[in-house]
């Protein structure tokens, strides 16, 4: 359903492929971050996870951005299109 210019659900899609495409690179940083350890390379371990922590608040982030798009689709003014 659109509401304001807005198709809410499609707008909810492109936020989860963000959110997939962040997972990917969290995964990939925290394996980066265990090499690095391993080869005993402590500064960019940490670097790395400290990285990884960041990716972590970012998917936080756009977990809120899809509860908050709910509560403001409803907060809009009821104008709303839908396709028959």
């Amino acid at each position: 359903m659109c509401t304001n210019g807005i198709n809410t659900g499609q707008f909810e899609q492109m936020i989860d492929q963000i959110d997939d495409h962040i997972k990917l690179e969290r995964r990939w940083t925290h394996t980066l971050g265990h090499m690095a350890d391993d080869a005993g390379y402590p500064t960019t371990c940490a670097k790395l996870h400290a990285a990884q922590a960041l990716l972590d608040d970012v998917r936080a982030l756009l977990d809120e951005a899809k509860d908050s798009l709910e509560d403001d689709a409803n907060a809009a003014s009821q104008i709303s299109v839908n396709l028959v």
